[in-house]
């Protein structure tokens, strides 16, 4: 099937994205594992799945629209403490939900409505789990204190 270049040319920018968040929830999840945060490192290991399946999913689309996937990763950047590493998470989320508003407002005026619901579907996890628990973490430091928080994110890898 031949889709719109247009289209094809953004889905490679949001790959782009989705494999950089992938890439940096990945170094942030193996900090957190290395500092004995068990929990923040099980969620954000989670968090580095999803952003995976996302770019598949994109990946998938690209080569059904007739497309070449373009693999270059977006730069990351990694933090150096806990507050640090979840405000840069929560940063990469709020741009990942703009670029993929700008998507689906493209697919619209592309009339690709099977790729806007792909990206629907990937705003919706973005905005109500992703950017939504990185939120409640930072509250939680704020309200509980940075000691207290960190001491409840100890545990061992899931794993």
């Amino acid at each position: 099937m031949k889709g719109s270049q247009k289209v094809i040319d953004y889905l490679n920018f949001l790959l782009g994205g989705e494999l950089g968040a992938r890439d940096q929830y990945f170094i942030h999840s193996e900090m957190y594992g290395e500092w004995h945060y068990g929990k923040l490192y099980d969620r954000i290991h989670h968090e580095m799945e999803d952003e995976t399946q996302h770019a598949q999913a994109i990946i998938r689309r690209i080569l059904m629209l007739g497309g070449k996937p373009d693999m270059t990763v977006d730069a990351i950047t990694v933090g150096s403490t806990v507050p640090e590493m979840l405000k840069l998470d929560l940063e990469l989320e709020y741009k990942v939900q703009q670029h993929l508003k700008e998507g689906i407002a493209l697919c619209e005026q592309e009339h690709d409505y099977v790729t806007r619901d792909i990206l629907v579907a990937q705003l919706e996890d973005t905005e109500e789990d992703h950017a939504h628990w990185l939120e409640q973490q930072l509250g939680l430091i704020d309200m509980v204190g940075l000691q207290n928080y960190l001491q409840s994110q100890m545990g061992e890898i899931s794993e």
